[in-house]
């Protein structure tokens, strides 16, 4: 028989006050049945009573003791680890199909530590997966989850967690199923009856057409047809000056004709997590309403060793009239973004672009899976994403763009070269992005038109340990840090 459970984050050494529902922990006979023991919980420690007068499963959790005492932001992140572990305790047992979180202490990090502690991506037949590609009816989650007190902050806490976990699933899917057209699919069903929302999916004949040379350069290489995909969500008044976000789509990178090694290569089934963390966090935002426009493109392509495949050597016009020299074709994220990023700010003019890429195997080696590394031209920028990251503890570390790197990709026979060897290969690479940004040059003594920020998510694309509300694998970031710094920059307009 279906079983529902509660869970009470707690910490140690106080009394938990009555909710609506549940009448107190102290009430129901839970603290005085935990073991004696010197030292106290530590954060997540959950204790499952299965005989209490509700009648229900109660899933006790410690906050840890020294909760009290911690600054806000990391307050919030020991609120999503702990009720985190308590939703991992609960769908491991047999029986319990519902629960029902006491999330009065956060509202918001309570949701989101639920919803992304209970995803577990897998293609297993048995039991039936609920990611199965071919599935006609969606099959619902094992184990439902609410609060214990409704509120918008928990809404939008779901929110939050549920875009990132549907980045996760993009990058989880094999290449076989999320093609460039596959991608494009997702995204309309995801978007359907959303309001202020409209898609737009281009072909190459278009690309071509725009002079877009450098991202259909790396599709010569593939049978799969490129895609480059936008979506305008508008919500704000009148023609308020858009936001826009760049995502790197390579649905699958084998490095072309500068092939990658084998060992490892199917983990490039995530080479789109920039399109796909880009995606999920627009998606969000509409179905927030945040009041702002915003404009999000993604140019889509597998990067595969073809017979027509762009060679070491080759030199390209980009669409902003700079010559590129391919020395590397396994560099190829930087050609698709340098024509994506300069059409979406020298057509659409946006006060803010954030592009947002898997670009470098440099920033694992600089900052792990801990930190994404932010290159900007506008401390105001970098400042609003350090706070937005830090507040979903989804962080990012400022990188330098420095014209010392230039030489290294100056010194080719073209204006730019693609790779400019090891040595700060992340910022190079971030250099070279720069060149096809248009409108940060200040004039006239001015503030440049367009604040620009570079995400290079390498090292965050996959998490390689589980931890407290996730699991191994694709790692869905940095969504959550940004629809949060899009909400608090809509209610600064």
């Amino acid at each position: 028989m279906a079983t529902s459970a509660y869970i009470l984050p707690h910490q140690p050494g106080t009394t938990v006050p009555a909710t609506s529902t549940v009448s107190g922990v102290d009430q129901l006979g839970l603290l005085s049945k935990l073991p004696k023991i010197e030292k106290p919980p530590k954060v997540g420690d959950t204790k499952i009573f299965y005989d209490t007068p509700e009648g229900k499963v109660t899933a006790l959790v410690s906050l840890g003791d020294k909760f009290a005492s911690k600054r806000s932001n990391e307050k919030r992140e020991l609120v999503r680890r702990a009720v985190g572990n308590a939703v991992k305790e609960l769908r491991n047992l047999d029986g319990v199909d519902r629960a029902e979180i006491d999330a009065s202490t956060d509202p918001h990090a309570a949701a989101v530590g639920a919803y992304l502690s209970r995803y577990k991506f897998t293609l297993k037949t048995s039991p039936p997966s609920r990611f199965n590609p071919n599935l006609e009816e969606p099959i619902p989650e094992s184990l439902a989850l609410g609060p214990l007190q409704s509120s918008k902050e928990w809404d939008a806490g779901v929110k939050y967690a549920e875009a990132q976990n549907w980045a996760k699933t993009l990058m989880e899917l094999p290449a076989n199923v999320v093609t460039p057209t596959g991608f494009c699919d997702r995204v309309k069903a995801a978007f359907e009856g959303i309001p202020n929302v409209e898609i737009i999916v281009r072909d190459e004949a278009w690309a071509e057409e725009k002079g877009m040379r450098t991202f259909l350069s790396v599709t010569h290489g593939t049978a799969e047809p490129a895609k480059f995909l936008e979506i305008h969500y508008k919500g704000a008044a009148g023609d308020a000056q858009p936001l826009a976000f760049v995502g790197k789509g390579i649905t699958f990178d084998s490095g072309g004709i500068s092939l990658k090694p084998g060992a490892g290569m199917k983990l490039m089934r995530g080479d789109m997590g920039g399109a796909a963390t880009v995606v999920a966090s627009a998606l969000a935002i509409a179905q927030l309403q945040l009041p702002i426009n915003l404009i999000v493109a993604t140019p889509l392509t597998e990067n595969l060793p073809g017979p027509s495949a762009t060679k070491p050597g080759d030199i390209i016009y980009a669409m902003n009239g700079k010559s590129v020299e391919v020395d590397n074709t396994d560099a190829e994220g930087r050609l698709v973004l340098s024509d994506a990023i300069y059409y979406i700010s020298s057509h659409y003019k946006p006060h803010t672009l954030v592009d947002v890429a898997t670009l470098t195997g440099a920033m694992d080696v600089a900052l792990g899976e801990v930190y994404s590394g932010v290159f900007s031209t506008s401390d105001s920028l970098w400042s609003e994403l350090h706070e937005a990251g830090e507040a979903e503890y989804d962080r990012f570390w400022r990188m330098p763009l420095d014209e010392e790197y230039g030489p290294q990709i100056y010194s080719s026979n073209a204006d730019l070269c693609n790779t400019g060897g090891r040595p700060g290969g992340s910022c190079t690479a971030a250099l070279f992005l720069k060149a096809f940004v248009d409108g940060i040059e200040a004039k006239d003594g001015c503030e440049p038109p367009l604040r620009w920020a570079h995400i290079d998510i390498a090292g965050v694309m996959e998490s390689t340990r589980p931890y407290s509300y996730g699991e191994k694998g694709m790692s869905g970031r940095p969504v959550r840090a940004l629809v949060e710094f899009v909400r608090r920059l809509s209610q600064a307009k």
